[in-house]
């Protein structure tokens, strides 16, 4: 009997798809995770997470993942907050009329406690629908997805995906594109998330697969460099940085809607 059973999982073992080849050699490891009801993302500071669900704010304290505040917004006027992050002040979130067109970008600032909304900054039309924005080297930076189906707006589509440099009064300054490698993995959706690591490399998320994709800004020319890919949890959408622990960074899981903190093996 017990040879039997032994070749038995021996042929069920054989049966099994191999690993895709593709798959990241480095992950990052989940150590928490709290009931956020996040559809779009999730943000951190330094005692608060909050969940982003397009019109919906809230704020949950960090150690005891109780509801602290929350805000709900008009559809109309705010369709799709799609991820935010504390930065100074404020509780600023990437907002757009996904899946509308012609695409329409605005950068939102909230109370980072009481989520009250304080002002907005229209970045109009004409570049995509801006996904996450971030604070790094004195400048504002915000990637403009582009899709290839809903919510896209021909001629462009996945290949457009930009990340865009500004100065403090919102003006453009510099402009990239993604490289080949991760346009394939992010097709035909777009980047959903993504920030500065604490390593100063640029760390981005998708629409669907759970990974992280490396990359910094290129030498000369104006494609970005795509350093490697990292594992995790979540499958993509929009991911923060923790700044009070480096190497933590928060994102969520569409299974359950959870927001998770995870643990993210970052090369020195």
């Amino acid at each position: 009997m017990i040879p039997q059973l032994f070749a038995a999982l021996a042929l069920q073992a054989s049966n099994l798809p191999p690993p895709p080849a593709d798959a990241p050699a480095r992950k990052a490891e989940t150590v928490r995770r709290y009931d956020g009801d996040a559809s779009q993302g999730a943000a951190v500071g330094p005692n608060d997470v909050y969940s982003v669900s397009n019109a919906k704010l809230v704020r949950f304290d960090k150690k005891t993942g109780e509801k602290r505040a929350e805000w709900t917004g008009e559809k109309s006027r705010f369709p799709h907050i799609n991820a935010c992050a504390v930065i100074g002040e404020d509780l600023v979130c990437a907002s757009s009329n996904f899946p509308g067109t012609p695409q329409v970008s605005t950068v939102e600032m909230f109370d980072p406690m009481t989520l009250a909304h304080r002002r907005g900054v229209s970045l109009g039309m004409g570049t995509g629908s801006i996904t996450w924005v971030d604070r790094h080297d004195g400048f504002w930076w915000a990637m403009f997805a582009n899709y290839d189906g809903k919510g896209g707006e021909p001629p462009r589509d996945h290949r457009h995906t930009t990340l865009v440099k500004f100065d403090d009064q919102w003006r453009r300054l510099e402009a990239w594109a993604l490289p080949a490698t991760v346009l394939d993995r992010i097709a035909p959706m777009s980047v959903s998330g993504g920030g500065w690591g604490p390593d100063g490399k640029l760390y981005l998320s998708g629409h669907d697969r759970p990974e992280l994709y490396v990359l910094r800004l290129p030498m000369g020319g104006g494609v970005l460099d795509h350093l490697g890919t990292i594992g995790m949890e979540a499958e993509g959408q929009a991911i923060d940085w923790d700044e009070s622990q480096p190497g933590m960074l928060y994102g969520i899981t569409r299974q359950t809607r959870e927001i998770l903190a995870m643990r993210v093996p970052i090369a020195r």
